[in-house]
C-alpha cells in the first residue's frame, strides 16, 4: 500500500467518523493546522500533579508521607477503571474477566510491596511529631477504597459481623451503611455517637456511597461473576483470579498496612492510637472483621482460618 492510499484511507474513516457524529470533518482537519504537538509533561500534567505536595510540618519525612498516601490514590483509580469495565461490560467472557481481575490484583500486590516505604522510609521520630499536625485525618476516610470494596461484592460482605443476621438485600441502603464493618472504627454501637472522624467522612461522602452501593447492587464483581453462563464460573483460571484478587485486598494488602502501621504505632516511644482515634488493630487486622469478597469461593476450613495461617 503507497503511502497516498494509505492517507486516503485514514481521511476517509476520519470524513465518516466526523459524519456519524454530526460534525464537519473540513472543520476538525483544519484545526489539526493551529494545534501545537503534545509534550510529555503537558499529556501527564506534571506541573500540575507536582503541586499537589503541601506539608502541614517542617519535617522533611512528612513529604515521604504524602506522596506515598498520594499515589496510592492514583492506584485506586486504576482499580476502579478496572472495575468499572468489567461492571459495565454487558456480556464480559473470561478470558477479559479474569485479565481485568488479575491487572487489579498487580496495583494491590504495588500497594502491598509499597509499604516498604512507608516501614522502612520515615524515621519514627518525625512521623510522630508530623502525625499530630495530621489529626483527625487518616487513611481511613480514603473514599476510593470504600467505593473498590462496593463495586467488589454484595453488601452484606461489608457488613460488620455482629448484624449480619438482621440485614439482607431488602435492608434500606441507608441502615445497612450504619453497620459496614468499617463503622466499628469509630463508632460506639451502645449510644450511637460517632467520632469526628466519621461524621467528617459521611458528611462529605455519604450521599455519594449510597448512590454508589445501590448502583453496584448488581453489577459488583461477584454479581457479573454470578451472571456468567455455569461452565464460565467453574473456569479454573477465572476462579483463581477471583481468589486471588480476594486474598490480595483483604488479607495480603491489610497485612502490609497493618504492619507498616505497627512500626511507629508500638515503636516503644510511646504506644499511640491512630490519627482518627481507632482501634487500628481490631479494626484493620482481616481475623477480626473477616472481609471476604467472594465467601462462596472459598472451603469451609479456608473461610474458618481466614487472616491466620499468614
Amino acid at each position: 500500500m503507497t503511502n497516498t492510499t494509505h492517507t486516503e484511507e485514514l481521511l476517509g474513516q476520519l470524513e465518516d467518523k466526523f459524519r456519524a457524529m454530526g460534525q464537519k470533518p473540513d472543520v476538525h482537519l483544519e484545526g489539526l493546522l493551529w494545534s501545537k504537538p503534545i509534550t510529555y509533561w503537558d499529556y501527564i500534567q506534571t506541573d500540575a500533579l507536582l503541586s499537589l505536595q503541601s506539608q502541614r510540618s517542617l519535617l522533611p519525612d512528612e513529604m515521604v508521607f504524602i506522596m506515598y498516601h498520594q499515589v496510592n490514590e492514583l492506584l485506586f483509580k486504576m482499580v476502579l477503571w478496572e472495575i468499572e469495565q468489567i461492571s459495565r461490560a454487558e456480556k464480559p467472557d473470561t478470558g477479559m474477566f479474569t485479565e481485568k481481575l488479575m491487572r487489579i490484583s498487580r496495583y494491590f500486590d504495588m500497594l502491598t510491596t509499597s509499604f516498604t516505604i512507608m516501614r522502612d522510609g520515615m524515621a519514627v521520630e518525625q512521623y510522630l511529631k508530623f502525625r499530630n499536625t495530621l489529626t483527625p485525618a487518616s487513611g481511613f476516610q480514603s473514599a476510593q477504597y470504600r467505593l473498590i470494596e462496593f463495586a467488589s461484592t454484595d453488601l452484606i460482605n461489608l457488613i460488620d459481623h455482629r448484624f449480619r443476621a438482621t440485614i439482607d438485600r431488602n435492608t434500606p441502603y441507608s441502615h445497612a451503611f450504619e453497620h459496614l464493618y468499617w463503622q466499628a472504627g469509630g463508632k460506639d454501637y451502645e449510644t450511637g455517637r460517632k467520632s469526628y472522624l466519621i461524621e467528617q467522612f459521611e458528611k462529605k461522602y455519604k450521599d455519594q456511597f449510597l448512590r454508589f452501593m445501590e448502583e453496584y447492587n448488581t453489577i459488583n464483581l461477584w454479581q457479573k461473576f454470578r451472571q456468567l453462563p455455569a461452565h464460565d464460573q467453574n473456569n479454573p483460571e477465572l476462579v483463581a483470579a477471583m481468589r486471588h484478587y480476594d486474598r490480595t485486598v483483604n488479607i495480603t494488602w491489610t497485612l502490609g498496612h497493618m504492619s507498616a502501621a505497627s512500626k511507629y504505632l508500638e515503636s516503644g516511644v510511646v504506644k499511640k492510637e491512630a490519627t482518627g482515634g481507632s482501634d487500628w488493630q481490631k479494626y484493620m487486622h482481616p481475623k477480626y472483621q473477616r472481609r471476604i469478597f467472594f465467601p462462596e469461593l472459598w472451603t469451609s476450613e479456608e473461610l474458618a482460618t481466614w487472616g491466620e495461617n499468614v
